[in-house]
Parts: C-alpha cells; sequence; structure tokens
C-alpha cells in the first residue's frame, strides 16, 4: 500500500536529512584552540562561581587534555574557601557561529553532577534571548535525567509534536518564559552517576530552517557512524526520531527566532536553577547543616564535594550541508553591567581575564543553502511505502 504526503507536512514531523560536511573538529591535543574562555564571575545566573581566563584555567589544571588525549573541564576541588569566595570553574565559547544547515555533535565520556552542580551544554545567539538559546545538556543537582530547552523572545510556542516525532516527553510549552520550552529526556543514563557509569555518550543537533532535533545515544548504543575516526562526511538519515523535534512551524518559525549559534560548555553552582531554596533543599537538603547550597556545597574544602564536578569529552564536530566560508565579523554584546563583589577560589590575573558579562562573537558560518532547499521541499512530493 502506498501513501502520499507532501514534505511541507511532513517537515512538521521529522527533521529534514540532507548530506553534511565536516567544518570544525575540537579533538585531542588540539581540542581547546578555537574557544574563548569567558574569564569573570557569573553575572548570569548568578551562580557562585568565577569562570576563569585561559591562562588561569590552564595553570590551576581546571582545564587540559588528559592522557586518554580527551578534554578535561572542571571545578576547583581542591580549596578551601570562606564566606564571600565564589569557586572557580570553566565556561568556553566557540570562537565560529554556526549557521541554519548545521549539525552539531558532542561526545562525552563524563559529565558535572553533585549537589549544587550545574553543567551544560548550550549554544546562543549573539545577543540573548533576541538570537535564541538551545540547551542541549542541562540538569542540576541529583537529577537522573537531561532537560533539553529553547530559549526565545515572545511569541514561539511548543506544543507536543504528532506521536513518533520525538522519543522524550514535552515540558513547558511557551519558549519566551525563563524555563523555555522544554523536553524531558526519557532514555537510560541522560545525566548524572548513570551517565557516568555507562561510559557516557553523545548529542547531536540539527539545526535547520526545517526545525532544531536534538539526539541522545547512551554509550552502547552510539549509531555507527558517530563511532570512531572523523569522518568528513555525515549522513543522518538511519538516526530515526530525535528525542527533542522543534519543528518549525506556524508555532515557532525557526528561521524568526534564531540567528547563527555559538557553542558553549560550562559549570555553573547554585544560582537561579540549582541554588533555589525549594529546588535545592528537595534533592540535596540533607547534604550540610544548613540546608543552603551555597554555605553548605561551596564554602568549606571542594574535596569530596566536586569531585565528579567535571567533563570529559572526547571531541566536538560541527557539520554544514554546504561549504560556507568562515567571515570575521567580531560583535561585543554587554549582556550585564553587574560588578563582581567577591572573589575567586584560585587568583586571578584581572589585567588578562575579559569583562564579565561581555559576550564575544567573533566568526561567523554563512549557509544559504538549506534555504533553498527548504523552499523547494515545500513542494516536493515523498512517496512512502
Amino acid at each position: 500500500m502506498y501513501r502520499y504526503l507532501t514534505a511541507a507536512l511532513l517537515a512538521t514531523v521529522i527533521p529534514s536529512s540532507f548530506g553534511y560536511n565536516l567544518v570544525r573538529e575540537h579533538a585531542g591535543q588540539n581540542f581547546f584552540d578555537g574557544w574563548n574562555f569567558y574569564g569573570g564571575w557569573d553575572n548570569l545566573t548568578n551562580s557562585q562561581v568565577w569562570w576563569l581566563n585561559e591562562e588561569t584555567a590552564t595553570s590551576a589544571k581546571l582545564a587540559y587534555i588528559n592522557d586518554a588525549g580527551h578534554a578535561i573541564m572542571k571545578v576547583d576541588n581542591t580549596s578551601v574557601l570562606t564566606q564571600g569566595q565564589k569557586r572557580s570553574t570553566i565556561r568556553i565559547e566557540s570562537e565560529n557561529l554556526y549557521d541554519l544547515g548545521s549539525v552539531w555533535v558532542v561526545d562525552m565520556v563524563h559529565m558535572p553532577f553533585g549537589c549544587s552542580v550545574w553543567p551544560a551544554f548550550w549554544t546562543k545567539g549573539p545577543v540573548w534571548p533576541n538570537n535564541g538559546e538551545i540547551d542541549i545538556l542541562e540538569a542540576i543537582n541529583l537529577m537522573t535525567s537531561n532537560q533539553m530547552a529553547l530559549h526565545t523572545t515572545q511569541g514561539c510556542t511548543h506544543p507536543a509534536p504528532p506521536t513518533g516525532a520525538q522519543t522524550s516527553h514535552n515540558g513547558g510549552q511557551d519558549c519566551g518564559t525563563g524555563d523555555g520550552c522544554t523536553v524531558q529526556e526519557t532514555a537510560d543514563n541522560s545525566y548524572g552517576t548513570g551517565f557516568n557509569n555507562a561510559g557516557g555518550g553523545v548529542w547531536a543537533t540539527q539545526f535547520d530552517a526545517s526545525g532544531i532535533f536534538i539526539w541522545f545515544w547512551s554509550r552502547p548504543n552510539v549509531p555507527q557512524n558517530l563511532q570512531g575516526a572523523t569522518s568528513s562526511t555525515l549522513d543522518i538519515s538511519s538516526w530515526g526520531p530525535p528525542s527533542a523535534s522543534y519543528a518549525s512551524s506556524a508555532n515557532c518559525n525557526v528561521t524568526e527566532y534564531f540567528s547563527p549559534q555559538q557553542l558553549i560548555f560550562d559549570i555553573a553552582l547554585c544560582g537561579d536553577w540549582a541554588g533555589v531554596d525549594s529546588i535545592y533543599r528537595s534533592q540535596c537538603g540533607s547534604a550540610g547543616p544548613t540546608g543552603d547550597c551555597y554555605q553548605d556545597m561551596v564554602l568549606g574544602p571542594g574535596s569530596g564535594k566536586y569531585d565528579e564536578a567535571y567533563f570529559e569529552v572526547s571531541y566536538v564536530r560541527a557539520y554544514t550541508d554546504g561549504t560556507p566560508t568562515p567571515t570575521a565579523t567580531p560583535q561585543t554584546t554587554v549582556t550585564s553591567t553587574a560588578l563582581a563583589t567577591t572573589t575567586p577560589s584560585i587568583a586571578v590575573n584581572q589585567n588578562t581575564a575579559s569583562s564579565a558579562g561581555v559576550e564575544s562573537s567573533p566568526l561567523l558560518f554563512t549557509n544559504m543553502v538549506v534555504l533553498a532547499a527548504g523552499f523547494a521541499a515545500a513542494f516536493y512530493t515523498l512517496t512512502l511505502v
């Protein structure tokens, strides 16, 4: 029996699957090439950390390449902090921005985990939230599963997709709220000790005119074409439905709410999610004598509390469906004018640290191929057996 569906209708259900070409790989001894270290205190999520500049992070061994050739990014677990200090950790942002028609893949062996810990691998445009944010990996404290999300200006929503379009569960639907439009991962071992004990896993994100689609695989289930040596091309047609399907539609046109995106790793502590009193106490209230995130976790010795608070990343790869040329288009956008009132746990040379609250957007990958393909797809008819 044959069924005939137009691609315009099908595009609201499944991602497009053009072929992709590798344009950037971060791996091995050169992993940290092409990233900017934030170099300031976290005045963005009000967490109790100081994100170090590259020089200090490297000398303090909070960012380095281990013997396996993997990148380590970690929380300071050796310093003993006193009242008013913030604990040092890492935030890095890719120098490149990637336009529609991109796929980003991250292979992670270990993720930060524990009470007060708030890790994320995510993307944003040059101006937040005007140019959109994609949360690929984000969770807090003792959560057992990953939460994916989009953040936009008002007007973008994510109703539950049709059955079979995504494998995980919808949460909040309004992408313009503080929580964003969320999808809760249902696959096993997507966060915390389960993820780490399974040997990690892989996320892939398709950023496309047809939508934003996020896949997750625990280590035993990683597709063959994402294992082993780097491939210069990538075919996503065999991956099946994504964990999260944010298909472009009348509810949210991706081309309207998202600009080229910058890749980001960071580790926060406490702050506007992990440290909210009701949330923290529900998961970690017995972790210390006061039930307060900062007092019980950040202060005092780091050993024992933050020994598991580190990323171990095998690679990050960026693919596009065309052959774009990087264009030097440096921009800076001030997102906050707040000033630090506390000190980091590891001394920072203020002359070499970049200003907190300043987002840098140096290189832009332009790609118009996907736009033309998107218009063509609206009139293309698929025949399904």
